[in-house]
């Protein structure tokens, strides 16, 4: 329902900016702006669906081909520790479990590609021990607000952007994305137990969180150590060397187990492709939104407005040209990643501006576009507190992270 009401915002707020601005500044274009937004972003959401349908199909039949080996159950064990405390309603041994665990490896790796058809397989297993089809259960709820959190442990993607726009050291936003998606994304599970009357102060908990702190404790006093090159290379490297590795091990381990490794994935790709069909009409429904709401103007004069306040009463506004893209993000990974560039394209890679940009960009994830899409595949109306706890999760993100980008860069 809350979707509901934002989405009709969106294309009121936008007819109303493109009134303004026909009848006050004369914009005799601004309405053949919004159709030309409107259908390009409905054939861009159509583009980006079938790209993701190839990715659907054959991560689905290697999730397959891992469950009938026994390395999803595996994994369930390995992670039922931590994992039956965060989601109670999920069996310690069902595949949601294994599937929920390499979606998180997979985002925080940086692998967007991969992420979301096993987010996608994680929602249908949890799906099935939902027992009103129509309505997010908790479990649901903590996976989307988990993701939409954006844990990143290496940001490839934006380290490369920030080395093809001439910045001196591309990686010198590493340690703050790091910093700040590790808090954003504890502070969204300690939100969501509470909404959720979950226990998290146990053994099991604090030992995990403080485990996953040294872990990163480390991760940047090591890459904190190595030179740009050695960064972006070793960076590279991880990611895809786990990427293989995953595809490797599922194969030669069903093949191991005698199982029919080619039947199975079949079984599986099957499965993905009508998942694939079944979150076109969601994904246009989101993309289409954003980019009439984009196109009039109207998310320029909320930050336009916004730094006008802040100014009058004396806060720094530094940091406001970054605030479009910590806005779109929610709303659109491309469209921020676009702003993002534009923002840094302005203002320069080395710039505080360009710089504060990089990490809110990393700071968080698409939180309209992962509830539509997850929540569309599995039919869910009624998503109860799952954007509320996701815009939580994205406001402190952003805050987070232009207050490390003063610290660090300011």
């Amino acid at each position: 329902m809350v979707l509901n009401y934002i989405w009709v915002a969106f294309f009121v707020g936008a007819f109303l900016a493109a009134l303004f601005q026909y009848f006050v500044q004369g914009d005799a274009g601004i309405f053949s702006q919004l159709v030309t937004a409107l259908i390009e972003s409905s054939k861009t959401g159509f583009e980006i669906a079938i790209g993701l349908t190839g990715l659907m199909v054959f991560w689905l039949g290697l999730m397959q081909i891992g469950l009938q080996a026994g390395i999803i159950n595996t994994i369930a064990r390995w992670v039922s520790p931590f994992f039956v405390k965060l989601f109670p309603e999920v069996p310690p041994n069902h595949p949601a479990m294994g599937s929920m665990i390499m979606n998180f490896a997979a985002n925080m790796l940086g692998l967007d590609n991969a992420a979301t058809p096993l987010g996608l397989k994680a929602m249908h297993d949890l799906q099935s021990l939902n027992p009103e089809k129509e309505i997010a259960s908790n479990a649901q709820i903590m996976f989307l607000v988990i993701n939409t959190a954006g844990l990143t442990l290496i940001p490839i993607s934006i380290i490369m952007y920030r080395k093809e726009l001439g910045a001196a050291n591309p990686a010198d936003v590493f340690i703050p994305i790091l910093l700040i998606t590790l808090f954003s994304a504890t502070l969204s599970i300690i939100i969501t137990g509470l909404v959720q009357k979950i226990q998290l102060l146990n053994a099991t908990v604090i030992l995990t969180f403080l485990g996953i702190f040294g872990f990163v404790g480390a991760m940047v006093w090591y890459f904190g150590r190595l030179s740009e090159a050695e960064l972006n290379t070793q960076s590279g490297f991880v990611s895809s060397f786990v990427l293989i590795s995953i595809v490797t091990l599922f194969v030669s381990w069903g093949a191991y187990k005698k199982i029919n490794v080619y039947e199975a994935f079949i079984e599986g790709a099957k499965e993905g492709f009508q998942t694939a069909v079944g979150v076109i009409p969601y994904l246009i429904a989101v993309l289409v939104a954003v980019a009439v709401f984009r196109a009039s103007g109207a998310l320029t004069a909320i930050t336009d407005g916004l730094a006008y306040l802040l100014t009058a009463i004396g806060i720094n506004a530094d940091f406001v040209p970054a605030l479009p893209t910590a806005f779109m993000k929610p709303l659109s990974g491309s469209g921020a990643r676009g702003l993002m560039l534009e923002t840094m394209k302005t203002y320069g890679a080395d710039s505080f501006v360009g710089r504060t940009v990089c990490v809110v960009q990393g700071s968080t994830d698409t939180t309209f576009y992962i509830l539509a899409v997850y929540f569309g595949a599995v039919r869910i109306k009624n998503t109860r507190h799952a954007l509320s706890c996701g815009l939580i999760a994205d406001a402190i993100g952003v805050v987070g992270a232009i207050l490390l980008a003063y610290l660090f860069f300011g």
